[in-house]
C-alpha cells in the first residue's frame, strides 16, 4: 500500500514533464511564433514530451507564470537566472554553449591604455571610465556590481548611480541622459557627428556599445574601458576598418585585474571581473530536468545548427529578428549537472549582481541599532539626528536591548537590523542566529587595519615582574566575557600551554580557580564562581556591579584597563592600543588622569615581558576587528554605504560638528556602538560569512575552547557549561 502512494505521488510531481506537455513561455509575439512553429515540428518528429508555448509580457512575468504552475520552462539570460532563482527557488537545467566553453558566454574584462601606467584596480577611484551602456552586463552591471561587492565603491541607499559618479572624475555610460541623474555619468559621451543625441543608448552615441566604450578609451577620452574580453581584438589590428580604429594595435592596451595587476589583452581568462555565464533554461524545483533536456537534446539533433532546412532551433532570421527563444550563436544545449543558479553563475558573477540587488527589504528605510545602556542609547539617539541632518539613509533608530544575547535574537527575528560585535559575539552570531558581517573597524592604515592584537598588560615593577606563565593565582581583569581580547584568548592560550586544566569542561570554573580574583563582566550568572565578579565595582553608586555593559565602570577595554590602573587588578587581558588610549594624557577622565604608558607593560607567551608599543612582538594572538552585524536579508552593501558616508562627516578627524562616531567620551563611557579606537570603517570585502570574517587562526582558539577530548563531568550543569561563553 505505502508503495503504490509513494508511486502516485512521485507521478504527480512529474506529471509535467513525463505525462503532459511541456508549457514554454514566451516573451514577445515573434518569439511566441517561432516556439509554437518548434513545437510543431517536435511533435511531427514524434519528441516526447509534447511541447506548447506559453504567451508571457516578459521575463519576470514568465518566471512568475513558472512559479505559479502556469508555465514549465523559459530560456533566461545571467540576471534573470539570479532572479527565477534568488526569489522563486527555479533551478536552470539546460545551458547554452556557444564558440567558447560550456556554459560561458563571455568575460567581462577592464581596458586600459598600456602608456597609462599610474593606477590599478586598486586606486581606481578618481578615474575616467567608458562603459558600453546603462543596465548593460559587462558595461555596468559587472564593473559596478565589483566594485561594490569587494568594497572599493561604496553605495548608500542602493544608488549605484550616485555611486559611480562620486567613485569616477567623469564617465560616458550612455542612457544616463536622465533627468536627476548625475551629469558627470554623461560627460565623456560625444554623441554622433554633428554633436547630437549626446549620451543616448544607441548606435547615435559613437561611444555606445562595446566598439564604442573602447573608442572612448582608445581616443583618450576616457582611462578605462568595461567591455567584453573579444572587444579589443575586434578593434585593433586592422580587424575594423573605421577611422579611428584603423592604425590601433592590440599591443598598445592592457587588462587590469582585480588583483591589482595588469594582463596582456590575451590573458583575459585570468584577468577579467566575472565570466558571464551563457543563457540557461530554468523550471521549478521539484520538476525533472531530465525529460526537459531529453526532449530539448532529441530537438537540436534534428532541427539544430546542421539539421534540418525546414525548422531551425539556432536561427531566428525567418521571423526577421535574432536570438528568438535561444540566441542564434547557441552551437549545442547542454544538461547542466549542479542545478543551482549560484553555481551555474558562478562565485564573481554571483557577486556582482547581489551587490547590485535593491529588491523590497533589502535594503530597509531605517536601520534599527541595537544598544545595550543607557549611555549607548543616547550615543545612538545623536547618531540617528545628526545621520538625519546630512540626510544620510536608511535612517538610523535606536532599540534597547537587555544583552547582547537578546539583540541577536531580535536581529535574527526582525524586530532589529544592526550591532557592532566582537570575535566571540561575531561567532555566535552567525553560527547560532545566521547573521552576516556588512562593516568592519578598522584601527590602523595598513593592510592589517582590520584586525588587533590581544594582549596581556601588567604594571611595570621592579620587585614583582611575574609572567605569563607565573599568572596562577593572580588577579585578573577582563574586558567581558565571552568577549574575543578579554577572554576566548586568554582562556584559550592559557589551556593551550596547559596552565589551565578544565578537567570538566567547564571554563568558567576552570578560571575562577586559576585566578585568585577577577572582574568578568557578563560572567554574573547562576552557578558560576564569584570570583569572577568579585573585583567588578559597578556604576558609581555600586549598581549594575559586573553587568556586560557601559554601566559596569571595569566593562571593555578601558574597564579592564582602569581594574588595572586601580590596583584591583594585576593583569588586564585588553586589545594592544588600549594603554596608548588612556595614558599620556589621551584619556582626560579623572581615573586616567596622570597614568604614563611607561608605567606598564606586555606579558609575552614564551615568558618575557614587552614594552607596551611592542605588541606586534607580543601578543597572544592577532586577531579579527569588530564588526557590524546584520541579519542576512538586508543588504550589507547598504549598511557599509551609509556609514562610510557618515564617517566623511562625524569621523574623529571632523571639524563638523560635536558628533564623533568613535568617540565615547562626551557621554562618560568609552567604546559604545564603534570602538574608540576606531579610525575608519571598512568593507568586509569577500569576507561576507562568519567564518571568512574570523579566518582559520581564530576559528582554531575558539574550538580549543570547545573542551573537545577534555573529559565531562556528570555534574549537568557543567554540561551546559561547557560551551557557555558562547552560548550566553
Amino acid at each position: 500500500m505505502m508503495k503504490t502512494v509513494a508511486t502516485v505521488i512521485l507521478v504527480v510531481l512529474q506529471w509535467a514533464f513525463t505525462l503532459g506537455r511541456v508549457r514554454w513561455c514566451t516573451i514577445s509575439d515573434l518569439e511566441l511564433r517561432k516556439c509554437n512553429d518548434m513545437a510543431n515540428a517536435f511533435s511531427q518528429a514524434g519528441i516526447q514530451p509534447a511541447l506548447s508555448c506559453i504567451a508571457g509580457m516578459s521575463s519576470i512575468d514568465c518566471i512568475e507564470k513558472i512559479a505559479a504552475k502556469e508555465a514549465d520552462a523559459v530560456t533566461l539570460n545571467g540576471g534573470s537566472v539570479y532572479e527565477a532563482g534568488k526569489r522563486y527557488n527555479l533551478k536552470p537545467v539546460v545551458g547554452e554553449k556557444y564558440d567558447e566553453e560550456p556554459g560561458l558566454s563571455y568575460y567581462g574584462v577592464a581596458v586600459i591604455r598600456k602608456s597609462n601606467n599610474n593606477f590599478n584596480f586598486i586606486n581606481l577611484k578618481g578615474k575616467k571610465s567608458c562603459h558600453t551602456g546603462l543596465g548593460r552586463t559587462v558595461g555596468w552591471n559587472v564593473p559596478m556590481g565589483y566594485l561594490i561587492s569587494s568594497g572599493k565603491m561604496s553605495v548608500m541607499g542602493c544608488d549605484v548611480l550616485k555611486g559611480a559618479s562620486d567613485f569616477f572624475a567623469a564617465s560616458c555610460v550612455p542612457g544616463a541622459n536622465v533627468d536627476g541623474y548625475p551629469p558627470s555619468l554623461c560627460q565623456l559621451c560625444i554623441g554622433d557627428e554633428s554633436g547630437n543625441n549626446k549620451c543616448t543608448k544607441n548606435a547615435e552615441e559613437r561611444y555606445f556599445n562595446y566598439s564604442g566604450a573602447f573608442r572612448c578609451l582608445a581616443e583618450g577620452a576616457g582611462d578605462v574601458a568595461f567591455v567584453k574580453h573579444t572587444t579589443v581584438l575586434e578593434n585593433t589590428n586592422g580587424a575594423n576598418s573605421d577611422q579611428w580604429a584603423k592604425n590601433l594595435l592590440s599591443q598598445d592596451f592592457q587588462l587590469l585585474c582585480p588583483n591589482g595587476l595588469r594582463a596582456e589583452i590575451g590573458d583575459y581568462r585570468r584577468c577579467n571581473l566575472a565570466k558571464v555565464p551563457s543563457q540557461a533554461i530554468v523550471i521549478r524545483p521539484d520538476a525533472n530536468g531530465e525529460d526537459i533536456f531529453k526532449m530539448l537534446n532529441d530537438g537540436q539533433m534534428k532541427f539544430g545548427r546542421d539539421g534540418s532546412t525546414h525548422f531551425k532551433m539556432f536561427d531566428s532570421s525567418a521571423y526577421s529578428s535574432k536570438d528568438l527563444l535561444f540566441k542564434d550563436t547557441t552551437t549545442a544545449l547542454i544538461k547542466i549537472e549542479k542545478q543551482t543558479y549560484e553555481a551555474w553563475l558562478g562565485n564573481d558573477y554571483l557577486n556582482a549582481l547581489s551587490a547590485l540587488d535593491c529588491s523590497p527589504g533589502r535594503v530597509p528605510e531605517y536601520l534599527r541599532w541595537c544598544v545595550l545602556s543607557t549611555q549607548e542609547l543616547w550615543k545612538c539617539a545623536d547618531m540617528a539626528t545628526n545621520f538625519s541632518r546630512k540626510s544620510l539613509t536608511p535612517k538610523i533608530q535606536c532599540v534597547s536591548g537587555s544583552s547582547t544575547t537578546d539583540c541577536l535574537q531580535k536581529i535574527k527575528n526582525k524586530e532589529a537590523d544592526a550591532i557592532t560585535l566582537d570575535g566571540g559575539f561575531i561567532y555566535k552570531a552567525g553560527k547560532m542566529e545566521g547573521l552576516v558581517p556588512a562593516a568592519a573597524e578598522a584601527y590602523s592604515d595598513t593592510n592589517a587595519g582590520s584586525s588587533y592584537f590581544a594582549v596581556a598588560v601588567v604594571k611595570r615593577s621592579a620587585h614583582d615582574s611575574f609572567t605569563f606563565n607565573d599568572l596562577k593565582g593572580r588577579k585578573s581583569c577582563h574586558t567581558g566575557y565571552g568577549r574575543t581580547a578579554g577572554w576566548n584568548i586568554p582562556i584559550s592560550i592559557l589551556i593551550e600551554k596547559g596552565l589551565i586544566r578544565a578537567t570538566s569542561c567547564d571554563l568558567a570554573k576552570a578560571a575562577g580557580e586559576f585566578f585568585s580574583a577577577s572582574c568578568v563582566p557578563g560572567a554574573n550568572k547562576p552557578g558560576f564562581p564569584a570570583r569572577l565578579c568579585e573585583l567588578c565595582v559597578g556604576d558609581n553608586t555600586g549598581a549594575g556591579k559586573c553587568e556586560s555593559s557601559s554601566v559596569e565602570r571595569y566593562y571593555s577595554y578601558s574597564g579592564a584597563f582602569r581594574c588595572l590602573a586601580e590596583d584591583k587588578g594585576e593583569v588586564a587581558f585588553v586589545k594592544h592600543s588600549t594603554v596608548l588610549d588612556n595614558t599620556d594624557g589621551k584619556n582626560t577622565e579623572a581615573w586616567a588622569a596622570g597614568l604614563k604608558s611607561t608605567d606598564f607593560q606586555l606579558l609575552c607567551p614564551n615568558g618575557a615581558r614587552a614594552e607596551v608599543t611592542n605588541y606586534a612582538t607580543c601578543n597572544l594572538a592577532q586577531v579579527p576587528a569588530h564588526t557590524v552585524m546584520v541579519h542576512p536579508d538586508t543588504s550589507i552593501y547598504a549598511i557599509y554605504g551609509l556609514l562610510d558616508k557618515a564617517q566623511l562627516f562625524f569621523a574623529n578627524d571632523s571639524n563638523l560638528g560635536e558628533f564623533r562616531m568613535f568617540d565615547s567620551s562626551k557621554y562618560e563611557a568609552s567604546d559604545l556602538i564603534f570602538k574608540d579606537s576606531t579610525l575608519h570603517i571598512v568593507s568586509v570585502e569577500e569576507k561576507k560569512t562568519y567564518e571568512a570574517w574570523l579566518g582559520q587562526g581564530y576559528m582554531s582558539s575558539l574550538e580549543r575552547l570547545e573542551c573537545a577530548g577534555i573529559a565531562v563531568s556528570s555534574v549537568p550543569v557543567i554540561i551546559v557549561a561547557a560551551l557557555s561563553f558562547l552560548l550566553l
